[in-house]
């Protein structure tokens, strides 16, 4: 079931008595515009997105960068110090949780 010759005429024509003759252009370019804008953003989301997996599998996380983010992130100053005692920093930051046993 697709759309025929006559199905097409007719809507040609709905347009035309609905929107004008002189309407129709200005109606065409503005999709297209519209069109143009949504395939660039596309591109551009699924170029960002390949960067950030390029970034991701380039740079390998090991333990010690995780406890720096960690202890950065809590507020504690990481320079000169070993993961021993930012671990123990850390430690001291968190809120203790009570056990039921």
């Amino acid at each position: 079931m697709g759309i025929g010759t006559q199905e097409i005429i007719l809507i040609v024509i709905v347009v035309i008595v609905l929107f004008g003759s002189t309407k129709i252009p200005e109606l065409a370019r503005s999709l297209g515009k519209a069109t143009g804008e949504f395939k660039k953003g596309q591109k551009e989301v699924e170029r960002e997105l390949s960067d950030a997996e390029k970034s991701v599998k380039e740079t390998p996380v090991d333990k010690s960068s995780k406890i720096k983010l960690m202890a950065h992130d809590l507020g504690i100053s990481t320079e000169g110090k070993t993961d021993e005692q930012l671990l123990e920093e850390i430690q001291k930051k968190m809120p203790k949780v009570k056990s039921d046993t």
